[in-house]
């Protein structure tokens, strides 16, 4: 059975981290004191589900959380510094603070270390997320004790939804530009004057005239879709804007 320490301090240990080509070291106490702190864990840096779906998916809702009361938001895994210092980079995380529970002391200290010999990892944390006040646990979410790499209750949206019920998510908004388009440039400056983050893809960058029509089933700039819906392009932007 997988430890469930909600209403428990965090474990008391200390980490060492590498920040600028120094060793630094950095106790749970210092992290987590007269803070709101939200921690996810994880069996492994740059491993596929971690990579995919649990860091991006944080990092994107990180400062919601934080205009919302969570002071930090802590990625933990048992690597070392410098894999988790790297892997952060590869993410473009910036909102996130990454740990390395490099001996696992944290992780044994949560009763969630676990034995991944069989993939030839050693021991791993299991995956996890919590949200910490002032040290102690209010909230658990632990995957379930099942073979494999569950991934179904430790995600960013569970805590969001904990935390915040049904609040409104930030919006999931993506263009399709290309170099000198002035629609582009008003899409994104509409996008801006809201407030609303988005991604611009560049064409023959970021993706092909072929894609575009796969995708938009057009060939006019921008093509602008919000949560999985093709909105179309600037005009349909505005239009759609006007509307909430």
């Amino acid at each position: 059975m997988l430890a469930n320490k909600e209403g428990q301090k965090v474990p008391t240990v200390t980490f060492r981290l590498r920040e600028n080509n120094d060793w630094v070291l950095l106790s749970s106490d210092a992290l987590f004191a007269n803070k709101t702190v939200i921690v996810f864990s994880l069996p492994g840096a740059f491993t596929p589900t971690c990579s995919s779906s649990h860091v991006p998916r944080f990092n994107q809702l990180a400062p919601y959380f934080k205009a919302n009361g969570v002071d930090d938001i802590i990625c933990l895994s048992v690597n070392d510094a410098f894999v988790m210092n790297a892997w952060q980079k590869e993410q473009h995380a910036e909102h996130i603070h990454f740990i390395a529970d490099g001996n696992g002391a944290f992780t044994e200290g949560m009763g969630l270390l676990v034995d991944k010999d069989d993939l030839g990892f050693g021991k791993r944390s299991w995956r996890y997320s919590m949200l910490v006040r002032n040290g102690v646990i209010e909230k658990m979410f632990i995957e379930p004790d099942q073979p494999g790499d569950p991934f179904e209750v430790s995600d960013a949206d569970t805590l969001f939804e904990y935390l915040y019920g049904d609040a409104e998510k930030p919006l999931d908004v993506t263009l399709l530009t290309r170099e000198g388009c002035p629609f582009c440039a008003k899409a994104k400056a509409l996008l801006a004057e809201r407030g609303i983050e988005y991604e611009a893809l560049e064409l023959n960058q970021d993706y092909s005239y072929r894609s575009l029509r796969a995708l938009a089933a057009a060939d006019a700039y921008p093509q602008v879709f919000i949560n999985g819906e093709k909105i179309g392009g600037c005009d349909d932007l505005e239009a759609w804007l006007k509307k909430r």
